[in-house]
């Protein structure tokens, strides 16, 4: 952290001497975003040394969760990726199979601000149990509408699925915060949305495969159902070990930033006051409308992904879902790839500022190929795209909890993936509308100016890592307070011992 560009000297000299007026002064009364400007970490023992432990069974937490993640968003995909073949057998329009889609989007705007709340209230098992017992209702329902008459009962399940999926998004941020340590918590946060792009792959690649655009509809509906049945088995599966394995918090916390959060008294805390404290912070604003123009294109090129193929490559059912699988594999490695990476080097401007801008030039590439009438170039372009387009996700979540410390992380998650769902209902039914009548090329085209916009917001964000800071007082104190030499030094700062020697580092 020595040679970390987003920190300088000069902040934590500063910081260093609110710490001290907060002891020399106890009745000066300090804002809770200010939290980590002026604070003390409580949980220090009589040897002096404040407790913090990595237990093994957060990788259990994290699989468990990457699981139901898995399952429900396998779901998102599933109508839009064989949209053709649905239509034919609930006698629909594809605009009707667009909102099989868009539902999640459409869910997630109101429901998000309660289930924040319950977050934040009462913990990340009550909403796995939730998310779980919701996705499992909704994939059997499904099995029940296998009918060409059950359109609404198929829309019925896909809801109960939009539904389990408020309570999944969430909770990847603030399950790395809540299990894992200070340097694996952004791979823990890419690990979480891992899940979440594999389902999407598997949406891509299986329904082509499992419903084949058959013209018996008999036959048509046997595959369906297939296909509905094993999502239930899967569903039903998770949902059970989630209620037996899935464990609120670990007894010790691990890390001292996780020490402080306990600390605070349930009682001192407002979700009211918090979203307001959010929607005044600036670069934490600029970050939501970002995220939600990058992650909204995400959306719109895989719920339409399917019509812009067929149309430039008809009867290729089966290759757009594996060229969906390959924008979400490579969306995966991007994931981690950042994940770990961020972990090292904390640069988290710099890297989502790059990653945004990689993607920008992705979609750009990937519109000008899309109609060459090759497909192996789709399949290059389109992976591209995925690695620096899905590969975003996490940077978006972990660079969110750093601006946002110490609000919760369910609360600035919920925020970006509001901002996300609306961007990707305007721009799914945006670019579908243009598609229909000036062609791909320009829907694509759409899409790349608003991640130009994206791209230039970005770099506006100040780069303000409050939870590193937090963390690097509290190792201060906790030095300081067993007699040890203050970590300081790893950020090449002393401590002036005179007011000339201060004005002399200025």
């Amino acid at each position: 952290m020595g040679d970390n560009p987003d920190f300088d000297d000069e902040e934590i000299k500063e910081e260093k001497m609110c710490l001290d007026l907060g002891k020399t002064n106890p009745s000066k009364s300090v804002d809770l975003e200010e939290q980590i400007e002026c604070t003390s970490i409580p949980n220090v023992n009589k040897d002096n040394t404040t407790t913090t432990h990595l237990y093994k069974r957060r990788w259990v937490m994290v699989f468990l969760f990457s699981s139901y993640s898995l399952c429900n968003a396998f779901q998102w995909i599933q109508y839009g990726i064989i949209n053709n073949i649905f239509m034919k057998f609930y006698h629909v329009d594809s605009f009707a199979i667009d909102w099989m889609s868009m539902i999640y989007m459409l869910t997630y705007i109101p429901f998000i601000w309660p289930v924040s709340w319950l977050l934040d209230k009462k913990g990340l098992r009550l909403i796995a149990l939730m998310a779980t017992a919701i996705n499992c209702l909704g994939t059997w329902i499904k099995v029940a509408s296998v009918k060409q008459n059950l359109f609404w009962v198929t829309m019925l399940g896909q809801f109960a699925g939009s539904l389990s999926q408020v309570f999944i998004l969430g909770m990847p941020s603030r399950l790395a915060s809540v299990w894992f340590g200070s340097e694996e918590v952004s791979t823990a946060c890419s690990i979480g949305v891992f899940g979440n792009q594999m389902g999407i792959a598997i949406g891509f690649l299986v329904p082509p495969i499992l419903v084949p655009n058959v013209d018996d509809m008999d036959d048509l509906a046997y595959h369906i159902s297939i296909m509905f049945y094993i999502t239930a088995g899967m569903a039903t599966v998770i949902f059970i070990l989630v209620v037996f394995m899935f464990q609120e918090k670990p007894e010790i916390p691990p890390t001292l930033a996780q020490v402080q959060a306990r600390s605070t008294p349930p009682e001192e805390y407002s979700y009211v006051a918090s979203i307001l404290r959010l929607l005044r912070n600036l670069p934490f604003m600029l970050l939501v409308i970002s995220y939600g123009l990058n992650v909204g294109c995400f959306y719109a090129v895989s719920t339409l992904l399917n019509r812009m193929i067929i149309e430039h490559y008809p009867g290729e059912e089966v290759n757009a879902g594996r060229i969906g699988l390959t924008i979400v594999i490579a969306g995966m490695v991007g994931s981690l790839i950042c994940g770990i990476w961020l972990d090292k080097t904390k640069t988290y401007k710099q890297t989502t500022l790059a990653v945004y801008l990689m993607s920008f030039v992705g979609m750009v590439v990937y519109a000008f190929t899309l109609n060459l009438g090759h497909l192996w170039v789709v399949f290059v372009t389109s992976g591209a795209l995925g690695f620096f387009m899905t590969g975003y996700l996490p940077l978006g979540f972990e660079f969110a909890v750093e601006l946002t410390f110490p609000e919760g992380e369910g609360t600035s998650s919920g925020l970006l993936n509001c901002s996300a769902q609306i961007f990707g209902i305007i721009f799914t039914i945006g670019q579908g509308k243009i598609i229909d009548h000036f062609g791909t090329f320009a829907g694509n085209i759409f899409l790349c100016v608003f991640l130009l916009i994206g791209t230039i917001m970005t770099a506006f964000i100040k780069s303000d890592l409050r939870r590193q800071k937090a963390n690097h007082l509290a190792e201060n104190q906790v030095a300081s307070a067993a007699g040890s030499p203050s970590r300081e030094q790893d950020y090449g700062a002393t401590a002036p011992s005179s007011p000339q020697e201060q004005q002399s580092r200025h």
